[in-house]
């Protein structure tokens, strides 16, 4: 409701962990911060959860090149990455 401009004193893993025991087939984890700024994902976050869970991760917020979707992918540990923001991304 507060579109993540509300403090809601959640730890990040636990949520993501019991976010998979209720059943989430996949977590779609949007870092707020990076949102639109097109400085690159937050890759210790990707990171803790994608370890913290045995669900696919897709990474969101922040892309502004196809080096910022590699990285959250090798670094990140990310199964996915999503850009919005216009990233262009050649494809062979």
């Amino acid at each position: 409701m507060a579109g993540g401009r509300k403090n809601t004193s959640l730890d990040l893993l636990a949520w993501a962990v019991t976010g998979q025991e209720l059943g989430a087939g996949e977590i779609v984890l949007n870092s707020i911060d990076a949102d639109g700024m097109r400085t690159g994902y937050d890759l210790a976050a990707t990171r803790a959860v994608a370890r913290a869970v045995d669900i696919p991760v897709v990474a969101s917020g922040g892309a502004g090149s196809p080096e910022d979707m590699r990285d959250v992918l090798l670094d990140g540990e990310a199964d996915a990455a999503l850009a919005a923001a216009g990233v262009r991304v050649r494809i062979l």
